[in-house]
């Protein structure tokens, strides 16, 4: 059984997820601290909000290029395309929803003169919770195809990558 998260990182992945849900992508750090329990509950912790946890997890999230101040005054945050993205991969890594009876296979024959991207591949593809079948087959239960299509295509390895979704897998 993995080990629970930190509430450092769990409070970094509950601001971009938050960020993420909002209608513009906007929120005023103000808010976390006025109505720490709206937060907590959309979030999902269930630990007090400390105005210095909130001030470190932000100074980190923008000093990792992952949100931007759109006013100083008004400590107005906002996503850069950066924390969607991480955000996005985020909610596809913890949402506990039903299994849709569709299993997503990715199938690679990446050269070795792009191993970084392949290496990247796989990276991702963990931390999705896809399993290994084969040396260069992987698959997941977990409805992320858009998200990884997307991601392969961002990448520039869409010419050696497959990824399929079916309800037919087996002998």
């Amino acid at each position: 059984m993995a080990a629970p998260p930190s509430k450092r990182k769990t409070l970094t992945n509950i601001i971009l997820l938050i960020l993420e849900k909002s209608v513009d992508g906007t929120v005023r750090i103000n808010d976390f601290l006025n109505n720490p329990s709206f937060y907590a509950y959309k979030g999902g912790w269930d630990y007090p909000l400390k105005k210095s946890s909130l001030a470190r997890t932000v100074k980190r999230l923008r000093e990792n290029g992952l949100i931007d101040f759109i006013s100083d005054q008004e400590l107005l945050i906002r996503l850069t395309d950066e924390g969607r993205d991480r955000a996005l991969w985020e909610k596809v890594r913890s949402e506990n929803t039903k299994w849709d009876g569709k299993w997503r296979l990715v199938i690679w024959d990446v050269p070795e003169k792009r191993r970084q991207a392949r290496d990247l591949l796989r990276y991702k593809l963990k931390q999705l919770g896809f399993k290994q079948w084969q040396q260069s087959v992987w698959a997941t239960k977990v409805n992320c195809t858009k998200l990884l299509r997307d991601f392969i295509r961002k990448v520039g390895i869409e010419d050696w990558v497959m990824v399929v979704e079916s309800d037919n897998v087996g002998l």
